[in-house]
This record gives structure tokens, sequence and C-alpha cells, in this order.
């Protein structure tokens, strides 16, 4: 099944059956399947003729076991995540983490003071056995349903691992939860799915990474990622996605906020051929929250077509997007959001700032915008700007005595600051990182 290319109804099928799923999951799995094989590919946004559906693995097992020892693990694999960070970032600051490898969980730990509280961390395969109410209940139903759109309805019949995160009412975790996703293998998809629930009155800050090596072929990402935040509870997620340039990022993202609640979209994303991913956080509840806060870096070949949802259900929410998209060497950078703010949505406010900075004459920005408001008892606003790094502000830099480098890196640096100084101290250092070797290492 390693070397299985294409996709079928009775691949389908025989992954459920691998993993020893309920019938429930397997009914799940081929409902999103014949949805998927009707719908065509989205006519809008960025080209996706170059990725070839039928040329992909969808299922590579590591074949290696789930282990809380990383020294257990091959030197390979664990060379991979040495040279990422991973365990001693868990040693340091992480209350608990998860690494995947292509398709299959290949790490897992939580401190134990978290256990003792009912805290739930567990690879999402591992989940399904364990927990099958709260997932059945959960799993792509109120949040993402499989019929969103195409890439859902793949992801609903062929997703594997990922994570899964309960927090008991009233529980506040200090310390992050943290996973990381590695998509070794060439030709492939990764359909990872993180599931988290925050509980009434809890808390959680949770960052996941993503990377894969570049080959010559084609892979995909198809993950999806659903946020249940509950009356009075907050959830933070945090992700770094920096893919090779042969993949196809066509990620999903949403949150069901209610009552006093609150989510934060904390977004960095890099590399990749092409990217659409539009993190959206669904009101249900009066008084809800959201923040979303993003970064993304366009370079030569790529399409970077990000940005944010919301929409606006119950009264007095509120929303915050705030989007830098940084282009250069001829990469084209587009900012596609949407608010709703519905018919019932009383006293609800909603800002929406954009800003682009193009490194060259080659580079593209675009901002497509979509708001529907029903309520006139509300507040919209919204805010895009867009220049080019000009020879003057440079000459000026480099007048102090700094290079050429130098001058971009502080230029760049003073665009997404405001942005940056808002993440957890290790994810803004990572970032920053990440965005100095795209512009100096392209």
């Amino acid at each position: 099944m390693d070397h299985s290319y294409g996709l079928t109804r009775e691949f389908v099928v025989e992954l459920s059956q691998i993993k020893e799923e309920p019938l429930w999951m397997l009914e799940k799995r081929l409902l999103s399947f014949d949805i998927y094989a009707q719908t065509p590919l989205p006519s809008w946004g960025p080209s996706l003729e170059k990725l070839d559906l039928q040329k992909l693995k969808y299922f590579t097992n590591p074949n290696i076991p789930e282990t809380d020892n990383w020294e257990d693990l091959p030197k390979e694999i664990m060379d991979v995540y040495k040279k990422l960070g991973i365990p001693q970032a868990e040693i340091e600051y992480l209350g608990g983490v998860g690494a995947q490898y292509d398709s299959g969980a290949v790490y897992h730990r939580i401190k134990e003071s978290l256990t003792a509280q009912g805290v739930v961390f567990e690879n999402m395969d591992t989940a399904v056995k364990l927990y099958p109410e709260l997932v059945q209940k959960y799993f792509m139903t109120s949040c993402v349903p499989a019929s969103d759109h195409k890439f859902t309805m793949l992801h609903g019949a062929v997703w594997s691992g990922g994570t899964f995160i309960y927090i008991p009412k009233g529980v506040v975790v200090s310390m992050p939860l943290q996973a990381y996703f590695r998509m070794n293998a060439p030709s492939s998809g990764q359909f990872e799915h993180t599931l988290i629930i925050a509980d009434e009155g809890s808390s959680v800050s949770y960052i996941e990474g993503c990377s894969a090596p570049r080959y010559t072929s084609s892979s995909l990402h198809a993950g999806c990622v659903e946020l249940h935040v509950l009356e009075n509870a907050k959830i933070q997620y945090s992700s770094i996605e920096n893919w090779s340039r042969n993949t196809y990022n066509l990620n999903t993202k949403k949150a069901l906020v209610s009552k006093s609640g609150k989510v934060e979209w904390l977004n960095g994303n890099m590399g990749s051929a092409v990217t659409m991913l539009y993190p959206t956080s669904i009101l249900i509840g009066d008084y809800s929250k959201s923040e979303s806060l993003g970064i993304v870096l366009a370079g030569e070949g790529q399409v970077q077509d990000t940005g944010s949802k919301v929409v606006h259900i119950g009264k007095s929410t509120s929303s915050i997007i705030r989007s830098k998209s940084i282009s250069k060497d001829g990469g084209i950078s587009t900012y596609r959001g949407f608010v709703k703010i519905a018919k019932g949505a009383e006293h609800a406010v909603s800002h929406v700032d954009c800003d682009a900075l193009l490194i060259d004459d080659k580079s593209v920005s675009l901002t497509i915008p979509s708001v529907i408001q029903e309520n006139s008892d509300s507040q919209f606003t919204h805010e895009a700007k867009a220049g080019k790094v000009s020879s003057d502000t440079m000459d000026y830099i480099k007048s102090k005595g700094y290079s050429d480098p130098e001058a971009l890196r502080l230029v760049v640096g003073g665009f997404t600051a405001d942005v940056v100084k808002r993440l957890p101290l290790e994810y803004a250092i990572e970032l920053n990182k990440l965005i100095d070797l795209e512009i100096h290492g392209m």
C-alpha cells in the first residue's frame, strides 16, 4: 500500500481497514470520496493544472511504532527532528510534543502534570479508538464538513495522522503543545487532521510546524484544522508552514467560537509552489472574538494566495485581521479575505488591515477583499497598503554603514515587526530566521 498511486474507493476501504477504524469512520471516508469524485477542481484562484492527483501516493507508512522516547527513532528520522530543534524545544518550554513522519505518528509525549488535569493530547489515529464519542461528535461535522470544497472532500477520504487535543472545563494549559509534520516521500500527499476542543472556561496554546524536502515531482499537502472554542474558552493556534517549492499547500483551517470565547490565528507561510490557505472563524456566540495575524512570503515561481475569513453571527462579536505579505523575484502574493456580518450580529465590529511589500519590480501583490454586511448596527473597516522597497531608503540605511543584505534585513524586519511582536517568543524567533533565510537564500 505504501507505493499505491492514484485514488480509488477500494483504496479508501483498505486504508480504513489498516487503521482498524470503526464503521462510522469508514462510512464518513466513503461519503467524502464519493462527493470528491464528482467535484471538479476550483475554477478560481491560482492555477492547479500542474497538480496531477492521479500521480500521488496517498498513504506512506513510516513503518515505525509510535514512541515517547526520541532515542527509539531511527537515526535518519531523529536527525531531521534534531535539525528542526523539536527535542530541545520540548525540554525548554513545551507541555507536550507530537511528531509525524509522512502518514504516521512516530513520537508523542505530554507532561504528566497535564495528564493529571485531564488534558488529552494524542495523535488523531489513536484518538479515534480511545475517545470515539468525542471524535465522532466533532470530527468533520459542524466545523469543517467534508462538503466544504474539493480538498476537504479529499481530506475526509484519505486523512491520516494529526493531532487530537481536549482541554477539560476550567483547565488553563500554560505551556504550549506542539506538533510537527514532516512530508518526506516524493510524489506524495500528507493529510493530517488536527482537532482541538477547548471546553468551557479552558485555555490552550498550540504550535504546528510543517516542512518537506524538494523533489522534481509535485507533492500535495491538504491537511485540516478544526478548533472548537466553547463558552468563555480560548485557543491560540500558531503555525509555521515552510514547504518545498514543489509542494501544493491546499490546507483548510476553521474555528467555531461560542459565547465569550476567543480564537487567535498566528500564521507564517512560505515555500511551496502554490498555497491556498484562509483560516476561518465562525463567531456563533455573543461576545465571541477572533484575531488573525499572518505573514506570507512569495519568491520566484511561487504563488501565495492567502487571507482570513470571519463570519459574525452572535451579538457584540469582534474580529481583527492583520496580514503582511512580502514578494521577491517575481513572486505573487494575494490577500483573499472574506468578512460576513449576519443580520442578527448586532454591535459587531470587524477590522481588516493588509500590507504588502515588494522587494523588486518583477513581483506582484494583489488584494481581493469581500464583505457582506447584513446588519446596519455594526462596524467594518478595511485598510490596505502596498509599496516597493525604494532605492532612497536602501541608500539611507547603507549610509549608516550597513551592507545591502543588512539594509534589506532591516527594512523587512521593520515591515513585519508589529505582527511578529504579537507572537510567542520562540515562534517569533523561528519565523524571523525563516524569513531571513528566504529573503537572502532564494
